[in-house]
Protein backbone atom coordinates (compact mmCIF):
# COMPACT_ATOMS: atom_id res chain seq x y z
CA UNK A 1 0.00 0.00 0.00
CA UNK A 2 1.24 3.03 -1.18
CA UNK A 3 2.15 6.35 1.83
CA UNK A 4 1.40 9.12 -0.81
CA UNK A 5 -0.40 8.57 -4.40
CA UNK A 6 1.43 9.30 -7.62
CA UNK A 7 -1.97 11.87 -7.87
CA UNK A 8 -0.72 14.17 -4.98
CA UNK A 9 3.78 13.60 -5.69
CA UNK A 10 2.47 14.73 -9.40
CA UNK A 11 0.88 17.70 -8.00
CA UNK A 12 3.57 18.67 -4.72
CA UNK A 13 6.51 17.76 -5.81
CA UNK A 14 7.64 20.44 -8.40
CA UNK A 15 6.08 22.51 -5.54
CA UNK A 16 9.06 21.68 -3.22
CA UNK A 17 11.43 21.29 -6.31
CA UNK A 18 10.67 24.69 -7.45
CA UNK A 19 11.79 26.11 -3.71
CA UNK A 20 14.82 23.76 -3.17
CA UNK A 21 16.82 24.26 -6.65
CA UNK A 22 15.76 27.99 -6.16
CA UNK A 23 17.66 27.89 -2.86
CA UNK A 24 20.25 26.66 -4.14
CA UNK A 25 20.51 29.08 -6.76
CA UNK A 26 19.93 31.93 -4.08
CA UNK A 27 23.41 30.82 -2.18
CA UNK A 28 25.23 30.62 -5.87
CA UNK A 29 24.29 33.35 -6.57
CA UNK A 30 26.46 35.04 -3.30
CA UNK A 31 29.28 34.53 -5.74
CA UNK A 32 29.74 37.79 -8.10
CA UNK A 33 31.64 35.62 -10.52
CA UNK A 34 28.80 33.51 -11.86
CA UNK A 35 26.24 36.16 -12.13
CA UNK A 36 24.77 37.92 -15.68
CA UNK A 37 23.89 40.93 -13.75
CA UNK A 38 25.14 42.93 -10.33
CA UNK A 39 23.99 42.35 -6.75
CA UNK A 40 23.48 45.57 -7.04
CA UNK A 41 21.67 45.52 -10.13
CA UNK A 42 19.30 43.10 -8.90
CA UNK A 43 18.19 44.87 -5.91
CA UNK A 44 17.91 48.52 -7.83
CA UNK A 45 16.77 47.77 -11.45
CA UNK A 46 13.81 45.29 -10.09
CA UNK A 47 10.42 46.94 -9.99
CA UNK A 48 8.64 44.59 -7.53
CA UNK A 49 10.10 43.44 -3.94
CA UNK A 50 11.50 39.92 -3.03
CA UNK A 51 8.10 39.50 -0.45
CA UNK A 52 5.51 40.28 -3.52
CA UNK A 53 7.24 37.95 -5.49
CA UNK A 54 7.27 35.21 -2.82
CA UNK A 55 3.32 35.86 -2.42
CA UNK A 56 2.61 35.86 -5.80
CA UNK A 57 4.27 32.48 -6.94
CA UNK A 58 2.35 30.83 -3.81
CA UNK A 59 -0.90 31.80 -5.34
CA UNK A 60 0.11 30.66 -8.46
CA UNK A 61 1.19 27.45 -7.24
CA UNK A 62 -1.96 27.01 -5.12
CA UNK A 63 -3.94 27.72 -8.69
CA UNK A 64 -1.83 25.06 -9.70
CA UNK A 65 -1.95 22.21 -7.44
CA UNK A 66 -5.99 22.61 -7.22
CA UNK A 67 -6.04 22.17 -11.15
CA UNK A 68 -3.76 19.33 -11.20
CA UNK A 69 -5.79 17.69 -8.45
CA UNK A 70 -9.11 18.40 -10.74
CA UNK A 71 -7.59 16.85 -13.80
CA UNK A 72 -5.90 13.81 -11.64
CA UNK A 73 -9.83 13.00 -11.06
CA UNK A 74 -10.87 14.06 -13.77
CA UNK A 75 -8.87 11.59 -15.80
CA UNK A 76 -8.02 9.15 -13.45
CA UNK A 77 -9.53 5.94 -15.26
CA UNK A 78 -8.38 6.54 -18.21
CA UNK A 79 -4.52 6.82 -17.61
CA UNK A 80 -4.43 3.87 -15.44
CA UNK A 81 -5.62 1.62 -18.43
CA UNK A 82 -1.79 1.59 -19.34
CA UNK A 83 -0.36 0.27 -16.56
CA UNK A 84 3.61 1.31 -15.24
CA UNK A 85 4.97 -1.60 -15.03
CA UNK A 86 4.54 -2.70 -19.11
CA UNK A 87 5.30 0.92 -19.68
CA UNK A 88 8.93 0.76 -22.14
CA UNK A 89 11.56 3.45 -22.13
CA UNK A 90 10.08 4.40 -25.33
CA UNK A 91 7.06 4.93 -24.52
CA UNK A 92 8.49 7.37 -21.76
CA UNK A 93 10.81 8.81 -23.68
CA UNK A 94 7.87 9.74 -26.62
CA UNK A 95 6.01 11.11 -23.70
CA UNK A 96 8.24 13.29 -22.54
CA UNK A 97 9.45 14.74 -26.04
CA UNK A 98 5.52 14.88 -26.72
CA UNK A 99 5.11 16.55 -23.50
CA UNK A 100 8.07 18.97 -24.10
CA UNK A 101 6.76 20.45 -27.77
CA UNK A 102 2.78 20.89 -26.32
CA UNK A 103 4.34 22.78 -23.58
CA UNK A 104 6.87 25.17 -25.47
CA UNK A 105 4.62 25.59 -28.53
CA UNK A 106 1.65 26.63 -26.10
CA UNK A 107 4.00 28.71 -24.46
CA UNK A 108 5.55 30.64 -27.09
CA UNK A 109 2.53 31.60 -29.20
CA UNK A 110 0.40 32.76 -26.02
CA UNK A 111 3.53 34.42 -24.75
CA UNK A 112 4.61 36.71 -27.89
CA UNK A 113 0.44 37.25 -28.13
CA UNK A 114 1.02 39.12 -24.69
CA UNK A 115 3.85 41.08 -25.44
CA UNK A 116 2.59 42.19 -29.30
CA UNK A 117 -1.32 43.06 -27.58
CA UNK A 118 -0.84 46.55 -25.82
CA UNK A 119 -3.77 45.96 -23.45
CA UNK A 120 -2.60 42.36 -22.26
CA UNK A 121 1.02 43.63 -21.83
CA UNK A 122 0.27 46.57 -19.90
CA UNK A 123 -2.38 45.07 -17.54
CA UNK A 124 -1.30 41.08 -17.38
CA UNK A 125 2.36 40.14 -18.87
CA UNK A 126 3.97 43.44 -18.22
CA UNK A 127 4.16 42.06 -14.14
CA UNK A 128 6.72 39.42 -15.28
CA UNK A 129 8.65 41.95 -16.46
CA UNK A 130 9.16 44.05 -12.88
CA UNK A 131 12.09 41.73 -12.94
CA UNK A 132 14.57 43.03 -14.87
CA UNK A 133 17.35 41.53 -13.29
CA UNK A 134 15.77 37.50 -13.49
CA UNK A 135 16.29 35.47 -10.08
CA UNK A 136 16.04 32.04 -9.07
CA UNK A 137 12.63 32.09 -6.99
CA UNK A 138 10.95 35.00 -9.18
CA UNK A 139 10.57 32.29 -12.41
CA UNK A 140 7.35 31.68 -12.11
CA UNK A 141 6.28 35.56 -10.54
CA UNK A 142 3.35 36.43 -13.21
CA UNK A 143 0.12 37.80 -13.17
CA UNK A 144 -2.50 35.43 -12.03
CA UNK A 145 -4.52 35.26 -15.03
CA UNK A 146 -1.12 34.70 -16.72
CA UNK A 147 0.37 32.02 -14.67
CA UNK A 148 -3.51 29.91 -14.81
CA UNK A 149 -2.97 30.61 -19.21
CA UNK A 150 0.56 29.67 -19.75
CA UNK A 151 1.92 27.15 -16.99
CA UNK A 152 -1.30 25.76 -15.84
CA UNK A 153 -3.29 25.31 -18.95
CA UNK A 154 0.01 24.93 -20.61
CA UNK A 155 0.80 21.86 -18.68
CA UNK A 156 -2.78 19.93 -18.12
CA UNK A 157 -2.00 19.96 -22.50
CA UNK A 158 0.72 18.77 -22.24
CA UNK A 159 -0.31 16.03 -19.89
CA UNK A 160 -3.69 15.58 -21.63
CA UNK A 161 -1.93 15.38 -25.24
CA UNK A 162 1.13 13.36 -24.22
CA UNK A 163 -0.64 10.13 -22.42
CA UNK A 164 1.60 10.39 -19.57
CA UNK A 165 0.24 9.12 -16.35
CA UNK A 166 0.46 10.43 -12.51
CA UNK A 167 3.61 9.11 -11.86
CA UNK A 168 5.33 9.68 -15.15
CA UNK A 169 4.17 13.47 -14.55
CA UNK A 170 6.07 13.40 -11.44
CA UNK A 171 8.60 13.88 -13.08
CA UNK A 172 7.85 15.51 -16.14
CA UNK A 173 6.77 18.07 -14.33
CA UNK A 174 9.39 18.65 -11.75
CA UNK A 175 12.40 18.54 -14.45
CA UNK A 176 10.17 21.21 -16.66
CA UNK A 177 10.54 23.23 -12.69
CA UNK A 178 14.09 22.82 -12.64
CA UNK A 179 14.29 24.13 -16.40
CA UNK A 180 12.08 27.09 -15.47
CA UNK A 181 14.22 27.79 -12.45
CA UNK A 182 17.79 27.79 -13.99
CA UNK A 183 16.28 30.06 -17.17
CA UNK A 184 15.64 32.72 -14.21
CA UNK A 185 18.60 32.39 -12.01
CA UNK A 186 20.59 34.41 -13.66
CA UNK A 187 23.44 32.72 -13.28
CA UNK A 188 26.04 31.34 -15.90
CA UNK A 189 27.37 27.87 -13.92
CA UNK A 190 30.32 25.93 -14.97
CA UNK A 191 29.32 22.28 -15.93
CA UNK A 192 25.79 23.20 -16.04
CA UNK A 193 24.16 20.34 -18.50
CA UNK A 194 21.48 23.06 -19.44
CA UNK A 195 23.33 25.07 -20.97
CA UNK A 196 25.13 22.26 -23.07
CA UNK A 197 21.92 20.33 -23.58
CA UNK A 198 19.85 23.93 -24.81
CA UNK A 199 20.44 26.83 -26.46
CA UNK A 200 17.42 28.09 -24.43
CA UNK A 201 19.15 28.94 -21.36
CA UNK A 202 19.90 31.12 -18.78
CA UNK A 203 21.59 33.45 -20.68
CA UNK A 204 18.96 33.00 -23.45
CA UNK A 205 15.95 34.28 -21.37
CA UNK A 206 17.98 37.14 -19.73
CA UNK A 207 18.21 38.59 -23.57
CA UNK A 208 14.42 38.40 -23.38
CA UNK A 209 14.41 40.26 -19.86
CA UNK A 210 16.44 43.57 -21.14
CA UNK A 211 14.74 46.13 -23.24
CA UNK A 212 16.70 45.22 -26.35
CA UNK A 213 15.51 41.98 -26.76
CA UNK A 214 11.76 42.54 -25.30
CA UNK A 215 10.64 41.09 -28.76
CA UNK A 216 12.72 38.67 -29.35
CA UNK A 217 13.65 35.07 -27.67
CA UNK A 218 9.84 34.69 -26.15
CA UNK A 219 10.86 30.96 -26.41
CA UNK A 220 10.31 28.61 -23.28
CA UNK A 221 11.16 26.86 -21.52
CA UNK A 222 13.26 23.98 -23.60
CA UNK A 223 14.30 24.48 -27.16
CA UNK A 224 13.97 27.55 -29.38
CA UNK A 225 12.39 26.33 -32.64
CA UNK A 226 9.30 28.40 -32.76
CA UNK A 227 12.16 31.51 -32.40
CA UNK A 228 14.27 30.38 -35.38
CA UNK A 229 11.59 29.52 -37.50
CA UNK A 230 9.07 32.81 -36.77
CA UNK A 231 12.23 34.68 -37.47
CA UNK A 232 12.04 35.63 -33.16
CA UNK A 233 15.53 34.44 -32.40
CA UNK A 234 18.27 37.18 -30.94
CA UNK A 235 21.71 35.46 -30.59
CA UNK A 236 24.14 36.62 -27.91
CA UNK A 237 27.23 36.55 -27.13
CA UNK A 238 28.62 35.96 -23.65
CA UNK A 239 31.06 38.59 -22.15
CA UNK A 240 32.76 39.21 -18.78
CA UNK A 241 31.32 42.06 -16.80
CA UNK A 242 33.57 44.45 -15.10
CA UNK A 243 34.16 44.19 -11.83
CA UNK A 244 33.17 39.61 -11.96
CA UNK A 245 30.61 37.82 -13.72
CA UNK A 246 29.54 37.79 -17.05
CA UNK A 247 26.84 39.89 -19.42
CA UNK A 248 24.51 38.97 -22.01
CA UNK A 249 24.58 41.44 -25.22
CA UNK A 250 23.31 40.75 -28.67
CA UNK A 251 25.87 38.97 -31.38
CA UNK A 252 27.60 41.40 -33.07
CA UNK A 253 26.24 39.63 -36.63
CA UNK A 254 22.44 40.55 -35.49
CA UNK A 255 23.19 43.87 -34.76
CA UNK A 256 24.95 44.30 -37.95
CA UNK A 257 22.29 43.47 -40.06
Amino acid sequence: MKMVSDEILGTFAPIVVYWAYSGIYILLGLFENYRLHSKKDEDEKNLVSKSAVIKGVLFQQFVQAVVALILFAVTGNSVETLSEENTSIFILVRQFITAMIVLDTWQYFMHRYMHHNKFLYRHIHSQHHRLVVPYAFGALYNHPLEGLILDTIGGALSFLVSGMSPRTSIFFFSFATIKTVDDHCGLWLPGNLFHFFFKNNTAYHDVHHQLYGSKYNFSQPFFVMWDRILGTYMPYSLEHRDGGGFEARPAKEWKDE
